[in-house]
């Protein structure tokens, strides 16, 4: 009983992506089919098809036996060795726009005066900012520019704190 729903499915879905293909009825009656004459059918119709529509057949089988991201890898990933060393070399051209400010450590007689800094600038709770300090070395604010990491760097250094901009 599954084969007959998974060929009911699979012939809307074939005729949803790839519409040149012949579906008629003898998709469904294949019991009159043999084996080889079905394999011999289904390779023809394979082959009729253009490069648009077998690229769209290969997406669909692929959903089909489970494999979903099988082959948008491959496509995202650029063409060869040459293709894959150019971006790396554009990467370390580019210069680096938003940093991470991680607290390092600090002195424990300045903690609460840490934590309302902390509060201050990253909307925590008070629980929240005191975990995140005692937890160092952690990142208290990720995602900044370079002036404001900066700004939060001297206010927790006037604190006793070390801090890195990374």
């Amino acid at each position: 009983m599954r084969s007959v729903i998974t060929r009911i499915q699979s012939k809307h879905l074939l005729k949803r992506f790839v519409p040149s293909i012949s579906l008629s009825s003898h998709t469904l009656s294949t019991s009159t089919e043999t084996r080889p004459q079905k394999l011999d059918r289904i390779s023809n119709e394979l082959l009729s098809l253009n490069p648009v529509e077998l690229h769209d057949y290969s997406i669909l089988f692929r959903m089909k036996m489970g494999l979903k991201n099988a082959g948008l890898a491959s496509l995202s990933s650029g063409a060869g060795p040459s293709g894959s060393a150019q971006p790396s070399a554009e990467a370390e051209k580019k210069e680096k726009t938003l940093f991470d400010v991680k607290l390092e450590k600090f002195d424990a007689g300045s903690k609460l005066k840490v934590i309302k800094v902390v509060r201050s600038f990253t909307e925590l709770g008070l629980k929240e900012a005191k975990d995140l300090v005692e937890k160092t070395p952690a990142f208290v604010k990720k995602g900044v520019t370079k002036e404001e990491g900066e700004a939060i760097i001297e206010k927790l250094k006037a604190l006793g704190a070390t801090v890195v901009l990374e």
